[in-house]
């Protein structure tokens, strides 16, 4: 009976050790690397052992716009449907990586709406160390192949920043 009781309670444990979220997971303001300026506010989750990143707000384009200028589809999409008529915004333009290690996630894909380019996608999570990093810091890298490509820095947010950039 206690042999029994010792491997339920390791089964527990386990269990809430793979259930604990990845530092990855939140509300990111997305940081256009070239001008420094606040792009989007996203909610990046898990969903079935997979990462995903959605739009919650954006900073230049007001509420309701569709991604017009994505392609109708794209492999391995998360959601049926022609892409270019989905909103902006709650559509999972990062979607499938896996992850390596807490707080590096890869395999994946992002698009970027603007435009309708599709890139390789890896996550890593950068604690504030008070010097490159004054806050947690999402490294977005996304690549076209043999590691071209480029990253973005985002900054941890909470929801109601995230959810609110919409201009006036």
């Amino acid at each position: 009976m206690k042999k029994v009781i010792a491997v339920l309670i390791c089964i527990v444990c386990t269990a809430l050790c793979f259930a604990q979220s990845d530092p990855v997971e939140g509300y990111w303001i997305s940081i256009d690397e070239k001008n420094n300026r606040i792009t989007a506010g996203w909610h990046v989750y898990q969903e079935d052992g997979k990462l995903f990143g959605k739009i919650l707000s954006t900073a230049n384009e007001p509420r309701g716009l569709k991604a017009d200028r994505c392609k109708e589809s794209y492999n391995g999409f998360p959601i049926a449907g022609k892409v270019n008529q989905m909103p902006l915004d709650g559509t999972p333009w990062i979607y499938s990586l896996t992850r390596n290690k807490p707080g590096e996630w890869s395999g994946g894909s992002i698009i970027n709406p603007e435009d309708g380019n599709h890139y390789k996608c890896k996550i890593t999570f950068r604690p504030a160390d008070g010097k490159k990093y004054k806050s947690d810091t999402l490294e977005m890298r996304g690549e076209i192949g043999l590691g071209i490509g480029r990253s973005q820095f985002w900054r941890k947010s909470d929801l109601e920043t995230a959810s609110n950039l919409w201009p006036d």
